[in-house]
């Protein structure tokens, strides 16, 4: 088998068409957007969309994960592709990060079982491990178009004595699709093959609704662009993934948040615990793999306390919390609206005074009957991974019903907050 383990503490496919999802963001001829259908799993709440790969094409279902380098998935034993081809270790299309050279002893020889092949990591960061994979080249078919040249990661997940590489993934998934800086990731890839400059966004879904991911998109239609507002995205000078490296910026997207408010009212929170220090801790990152905003302790309390005492000025009824959530309220005591419940909003106070305000839908989840809670956790005095340096990471949950716009030439983030607001959804428009 050609994979090796480092000890580090990590729809049946229906490719739709340009009209079975909403489109929201435009892209003229001669780059048609690439689209992909999102959709959450309700036992883990991540998000996932599927793929097809290789000759004859497959389907993979892949988890979405914005700090993931490079799209990795599980050719198991069944699997093989006439037209996939591995990259050698001393090609040019090896990445000048990849983990070494990997060969495979075992045979029979086949996607994830290639001798002299370039190294990648499978990073997940529920697994225990960090699994090596092997680069290499396939057809990948992205809104019923096939594209060749891409370069993507295999691996055969099974027959490892010591957890996989597919740890707390949904059920149904094989695999991930990284969204981040990385030059393999497929935002980058396709700009540099389409020869545009890369730029993606993302639309989460509610449960049993459809989202979707638009891997190139070149502008923001009209109808969409006059409440959709721009911040920047900073650059957290050290690594902050899995895999550490001093003095590599890293490649997860944080955005730089001055403050919090709470129905208008800022919390009291220290600039520094906002700030990315010189060592790369603290700051706000955007995660699809953390399924519910997770605030260090020492932010967590104070936003914690101002948002109960809001709550209580609305006549919200407090009751037992339910795990992992604090504050918890009968959802009978509170209005609704078409952002969801009627509760305090949170805005949170973006370079140059852009605030992204965030309602009920997005703050309060219903954690059994009759019983909503504010859907933020705490995340510790320390981060819950020992890789995750952010005091604040927004989480999936908070993101849902949410466009955004990742344009990583200028390093601007668009953000609409709440669809709802405007009659419309990721679902529907």
């Amino acid at each position: 088998m050609a994979t090796t383990t480092f000890a580090i503490n990590f729809f049946i496919l229906s490719i739709i068409s340009l009209f079975s999802v909403p489109c929201l963001l435009s892209a003229s001829p001669p780059h048609s957007p690439y689209l992909l259908p999102i959709k959450k799993d309700p036992s883990t709440n991540l998000f996932y969309t599927t793929l097809a790969i290789g000759t004859p094409s497959k389907s993979f279902n892949l988890a979405i994960d914005l700090a993931g380098e490079n799209l990795w998935y599980d050719c198991d034993k069944n699997y093989n592709s006439s037209s996939y081809s591995p990259i050698s270790c001393n090609s040019k299309s090896c990445p000048e990060d990849a983990i070494g050279c990997i060969s495979c002893t075992s045979g029979p020889f086949k996607p994830g079982c290639t001798n002299n092949t370039c190294g990648a990591s499978a990073i997940n960061q529920y697994a225990k491990f960090i699994f090596s994979a092997g680069f290499g080249e396939d057809i990948i078919v992205i809104s019923q178009m096939e594209v060749h040249g891409l370069i993507s990661a295999c691996i055969e997940a099974e027959g490892f004595t010591s957890g996989s590489p597919l740890e707390g993934l949904p059920k149904s998934t094989k695999g991930i699709l990284g969204l981040s800086r990385s030059q393999l990731a497929l935002p980058n890839q396709l700009a540099l093959e389409n020869k545009i400059q890369p730029k993606f966004s993302l639309c989460l879904p509610s449960s049993n609704k459809l989202g979707y991911t638009n891997l190139m998109v070149e502008s923001i239609d009209g109808s969409v662009s006059k409440f959709v507002q721009t911040t920047p995205l900073i650059i957290n000078p050290d690594s902050t993934g899995v895999v550490s490296v001093k003095g590599v910026p890293s490649k997860e997207y944080f955005i730089d948040l001055k403050s919090v408010k709470i129905d208008g009212n800022v919390v009291n929170i220290k600039p520094s615990q906002l700030s990315i220090d010189k060592k790369g801790n603290g700051g706000t990152k955007i995660s699809t793999m953390s399924p519910f905003t997770e605030l260090q302790s020492s932010v967590y309390k104070p936003f914690l306390r101002d948002f109960v005492n809001k709550a209580l000025d609305r006549k919200m009824k407090r009751v037992a919390s339910v795990a992992p959530f604090e504050a918890c309220f009968d959802s009978r005591t509170i209005k609704k609206s078409v952002t969801g419940f009627v509760v305090p909003t949170i805005d949170l106070v973006l370079q140059g005074g852009v605030q992204w305000r965030i309602h009920g839908a997005n703050s309060m989840v219903m954690a059994k009957e009759n019983v909503a809670c504010l859907a933020f956790v705490d995340g510790g005095t320390e981060p819950r991974m020992s890789f995750v340096k952010a005091s604040i990471v927004i989480g999936g949950y908070q993101l849902v019903d949410n466009l955004l716009v990742f344009d990583l030439d200028s390093s601007k983030l668009s953000f609409s907050s709440s669809l709802l607001l405007h009659n419309a959804s990721c679902f529907h428009l």
